[in-house]
């Protein structure tokens, strides 16, 4: 599978309370389900506007079937294309 970054522009999302990020998470496992483990969600970071989650996936097209499922916009997606960390310098 390859690794996607998607950028969500989410007005206000960095105000939700944790009972929203909760209901918000389980939109986005129903919308998961149906995709039959076709894309993998592995975490999100949440900023003042957006969300930046990354995903697994075999294509980018399953990146954006899951956010019409889900109902949250995939504003921007990106292929990661390397990892780079700390430990890469060694």
């Amino acid at each position: 599978m390859k690794r996607y970054l998607i950028e969500r522009n989410i007005p206000g999302v960095g105000n939700f309370d944790s009972q929203q990020l909760k209901a918000a998470s389980t939109v986005s496992n129903a919308a998961l389900a149906t995709l039959s483990g076709k894309v993998q969600w592995v975490h999100s970071y949440v900023v003042d506007d957006k969300t930046f989650c990354v995903y697994l996936a075999d294509d980018e097209s399953l990146v954006h079937e899951h956010a019409t499922l889900s109902g949250f916009p995939a504003s921007k997606v990106s292929e990661v294309r390397q990892v780079i960390e700390p430990m890469t310098a060694n």
